[in-house]
């Protein structure tokens, strides 16, 4: 913006992943974060994937996403040698 101020950032709704559960991406990926690291283990704590199962291969893609993203390796900040 022109005027200097920043909009404010809205948060990202969630969509569906398990239509007959009522599964979110976010759910997923709060799974995920929780050390959820396999689809199995989302299904057990979730419900994805329990009906008819055609949500797993998107919900195994977004767990395996999000894993990889909760798995980076955190920056190293090395410190100046003072001489």
């Amino acid at each position: 913006m022109a005027s200097g101020h920043s909009r404010p950032v809205l948060p990202i709704a969630p969509v569906y992943v398990c239509i007959c559960n009522g599964v979110t991406d976010h759910q997923i990926r709060e799974a995920a974060d929780n050390g959820c690291s396999s689809v199995a283990e989302l299904t057990m704590r979730t419900g994805c994937g329990s009906s008819c199962g055609s949500c797993l291969e998107m919900a195994g893609e977004l767990l395996a996403k999000a894993r990889a993203v909760h798995d980076l390796p955190l920056p190293v900040l090395g410190l100046a040698r003072v001489a």
